[in-house]
């Protein structure tokens, strides 16, 4: 049975992390020890990596 095509599907939250301008442009901060395609999390006073449990303090 073939698969049924889904109209109107929403973009994938990896996508809405990227702002295509000529070519591919970061828009969120990645991990220095994880490498590209491992974002930090941003928090109100922190950004933090989940998977190397990195922390980097927001500047006040």
């Amino acid at each position: 049975m073939a698969k049924k095509k889904v109209k109107n599907r929403k973009p994938s939250t990896v996508w809405k992390k990227y702002k295509v301008e000529g070519g591919i442009l970061k828009r969120e901060k990645c991990c220095p020890k994880c490498g590209q395609g491992y974002f930090l999390a941003n928090h109100k006073d922190r950004y933090f990596c989940g998977r190397c449990k990195y922390v980097e303090m927001k500047p006040k």
